[in-house]
């Protein structure tokens, strides 16, 4: 490879990461808005939010942030992985990503499907009987998780394109910088779910 391609490869490495944590920072503007608007309902309504958290399903979200910590590893070690020519140990690892994402988002449709048959959703009747900050944390709960759902099949979409990419070669040891802003994703996504857990799981 002659200077002027190293060259170029470097800047076309260095821009992809850039554009990547700039998205990111976009992301974390928006989580970072919904969080304080979390904050400021539950210090208005601290009792209500702590008897609405303790009717969620714990072990749940327990085992979904569980799922999810382990898929941030099983990423990091797809990408090194490829960046040490190992493409089939990557593919396997990528694999099992998204297929944790995949059940972290049936561990949350069930979560939901739950609380929707017993009538608690947003604007049901059932959940117009509880008090006010009830409400707001429910609306809350269904709001900042549903983002957060939507994130997750971003990812997993995202890390299917990699599995064909790699499967083809174009994404290899020499050329991983897709990869890598996906990994990158996909950890912001993970940290995510790591402060909405305590938010909803675990203030009661």
């Amino acid at each position: 490879m002659n200077n002027e391609n190293i060259i170029g490869h470097k800047t076309d490495y260095e821009g992809a990461k850039i554009g990547m944590w700039i998205f990111l920072f976009t992301e974390m503007v928006l989580f970072s808005g919904l969080f304080l608007l979390y904050s400021a309902y539950r210090s208005r309504y601290p009792e209500e939010f702590h008897s609405a958290a303790s009717e969620l399903n714990r072990f749940m979200g327990t085992f979904n942030t569980v799922i999810l910590l382990t898929s941030s590893l099983t990423m990091a070690l797809s990408i090194n992985s490829i960046r040490t020519g190992r493409k089939g140990m990557s593919l396997l690892l990528q694999s099992l990503t998204s297929f944790m994402g995949l059940i972290f988002l049936v561990n949350k449709y069930i979560e939901w499907s739950a609380k929707i048959s017993h009538g608690i959703y947003p604007d049901s009747p059932g959940l117009m009987k509880y008090g006010k900050g009830e409400i707001i944390f429910y609306g809350l709960y269904y709001l900042l998780t549903g983002i957060h759902g939507l994130h997750v099949l971003a990812g997993i979409v995202l890390i299917a394109v990699m599995i064909v990419l790699t499967n083809k070669d174009r994404v290899s040891s020499g050329r991983f910088v897709a990869l890598e802003n996906t990994g990158l994703y996909w950890h912001f996504v993970d940290i995510i779910w790591v402060f909405l857990f305590p938010l909803f799981y675990l203030i009661s």
